[in-house]
């Protein structure tokens, strides 16, 4: 019986890398790797992955995608603020447990 931990990151979420080689940069995160503590982020940390010759595609090439990012290394981005924050998690008016910024205050 493994209990899953929440994380602070999800899918959607708007977020800023605030360590590494993308120190700074913003972007969407597109998926979350919860086995390895990993995310993929729109437009950060660019890799260059060779891809061989096939019948669709007799030259082969070099594609850019994006790598992965440890989860750690990211803050989620304050909707009202533009900055980055960190998360917590408390009741809103339904009794439901919802994300908010630190920060502010406010509801993710």
């Amino acid at each position: 019986m493994s209990t899953q931990k929440k994380r602070h990151v999800r899918t959607g979420d708007t977020v800023k890398v605030i360590a590494g080689n993308s120190k700074g940069k913003e972007g969407k995160v597109t998926e979350v790797i919860v086995a390895k503590d990993r995310i993929i982020v729109e437009g950060v940390n660019m890799i260059k992955k060779h891809v061989k010759p096939n019948a669709q595609n007799p030259q082969g090439e070099i594609q850019e995608t994006e790598g992965t990012i440890h989860i750690s290394n990211v803050m989620v981005v304050d909707p009202s603020s533009g900055d980055a924050t960190r998360t917590g998690r408390k009741l809103n008016e339904n009794g439901k447990l919802q994300r908010f910024a630190k920060s502010s205050g406010k509801f993710i």
